[in-house]
């Protein structure tokens, strides 16, 4: 099959009928599984991944992106991405019935996608996974992340612009305020602890690529700095300068493209699970 070409088809779930396309059908032996951040789909406005597949595709490397259960194209109930590992394993083994040559698959998720990634990729039968910008501290509702609003006042603060604003009154002390204390509060995230600990306890090899200006991305490169989070990353994490969460900012595909293929060089093959 042309590399080119996308091929629509679906797949099973604990009796609900999921959509899928499959980019690059019969290329390369390592696959990259697509799981998608919050109800966002494999097709429509959310567009990263269609593009990001479509190129690697056409370097060699089969891409099958899914909606889960309750998303998009697929049918049954939602059941979050909580709840998404057996839509991760019935994905992982219909893309290695599409494609009967691959040897190993490897995911790639953004946000929650990435998270569920790093809490199942390794029972759902994934080799190893790419996390973007993955979801690892909760947040306050309508608020940014504890990291990224200590970042932005830490920013803000150390510059002279910033305290020019403040003392001509255009910025909100209450704010100002609020934000300092989020600088010197130590408040730990336990959903970045479970998914520390799951890294620890599977020995799932994983790679983090990291938007330096995004909220959910500065939070994460926080938590990844933690101490729990020791061992679980074989390298530092690949920052990209955006504050776009997708990576839609001009030239945020093609930086993105090639940090996708940096991590996948990274993949040794003695590191990777062997997968029956």
């Amino acid at each position: 099959m042309d590399a080119r070409v996308r091929r629509l088809l679906t797949f099973s779930c604990e009796g609900a009928e999921l959509g899928a396309t499959l980019d690059g059908e019969g290329a390369g032996a390592t696959g990259l599984l697509f799981v998608t951040g919050g109800t966002q789909t494999r097709i429509g406005s959310h567009r990263l991944f269609e593009r990001l597949a479509a190129a690697l595709a056409a370097e060699g490397i089969p891409c099958f992106r899914f909606d889960r259960r309750g998303v998009g194209d697929s049918g049954g109930a939602d059941p979050g991405w909580r709840g998404s590992a057996p839509d991760l394993a019935a994905a992982t083994a219909a893309f290695r019935s599409a494609s009967p040559r691959l040897e190993r698959v490897l995911g790639i998720g953004l946000c929650d996608g990435a998270t569920a990634l790093a809490l199942f990729g390794g029972e759902a039968g994934l080799a190893g996974a790419i996390l973007l910008n993955p979801w690892l501290v909760e947040a306050e509702p309508g608020e940014p992340p504890p990291a990224a609003i200590k970042h932005h006042y830490q920013t803000r603060l150390s510059s002279l612009l910033g305290w020019r604003k403040i003392l001509a009154g255009s910025v909100s002390w209450t704010k100002v305020l609020k934000g300092v204390g989020k600088i010197f509060s130590g408040s730990d995230s336990s959903l970045g602890d479970e998914v520390a600990a799951a890294l620890a306890a599977s020995r799932f090899p994983v790679e983090a690529i990291l938007a330096t200006d995004d909220g959910t991305g500065i939070a994460a490169r926080h938590a990844l700095a933690r101490p729990a989070f020791a061992g679980a990353l074989r390298r530092p994490p690949l920052l990209l300068e955006t504050s776009s969460h997708t990576f839609a900012r001009p030239g945020d595909p093609q930086r993105l493209l090639h940090a996708v293929r940096e991590s996948l060089a990274r993949f040794e093959p003695q590191t990777w699970s062997a997968i029956g």
